[in-house]
């Protein structure tokens, strides 16, 4: 198993979590909450292949939909444990975002495409299911708010080609990439530090 394997593994874990979390508190059944789980954890790296032209991932490795149901098994064993660990939560989520930027950057290089694809690609893994999961469950969608969430994964991948332009092994820019990303959702989230909203009309004579 390569450390590339680990890390779409270990985060399709931690987004399925997050996923059937959510479910959770929309009380969905067990299908439903495996099917948003496994959305939030396969949608990203799903667009992601289709856009480099490749069978997507899941299709070919069986795995993932099992690692998924594991997580739903996870969240059926641990019950309210799992559903109001709010900060618990929200570091999965922030775990899966992470390693999934790595995993889709590494495989957009692997593909030969350049550095600004391997970005947005990493941003598209992390962040894409996300946008899947909140819309089947009726939210609005986590990165077209003020959080600082799509814009961690594309300094991670800044991060992430700056160690490879200096030489560092791929295992060290990974992990460098992923801290990178975790620790940017994290201090966001604890400082309350986020992007200016763009006010139209109606919202400019709502203040008024």
């Amino acid at each position: 198993m390569t450390f590339i394997t680990i890390l779409d593994y270990i985060g399709t874990f931690a987004f399925a979590i997050s996923g059937i979390r959510l479910a959770s508190a929309k009380h969905f059944d067990w299908f439903g909450a495996y099917v948003i789980g496994l959305v939030t954890a396969v949608g990203g790296g799903t667009l992601r292949d289709l856009l480099l032209g490749c069978t997507p991932f899941w299709m070919t490795q069986p795995s993932y939909l099992i690692v998924t149901g594991f997580a739903l098994i996870a969240v059926l064993i641990l019950g309210d444990k799992v559903i109001h660990m709010h900060n618990t939560i929200f570091i999965f989520d922030a775990i899966g975002l992470a390693l999934f930027t790595v995993v889709g950057i590494e495989k957009s290089n692997a593909a030969g495409f350049p550095m600004f694809v391997g970005i947005i690609m990493g941003t598209l893994t992390g962040a894409a299911g996300g946008v899947f999961r909140d819309t089947l469950i009726n939210e609005e969608p986590l990165i077209f708010r003020k959080d600082i969430y799509a814009i961690a994964c594309i300094l991670g991948g800044f991060v992430y080609y700056l160690c490879d332009f200096i030489g560092l092994h791929t295992a060290l820019t990974g992990t460098a990439t992923a801290v990178t990303v975790i620790l940017i959702r994290i201090i966001a989230v604890k400082y309350h530090i986020s992007l200016p909203t763009l006010k139209g009309e109606e919202s400019k004579n709502t203040d008024k």
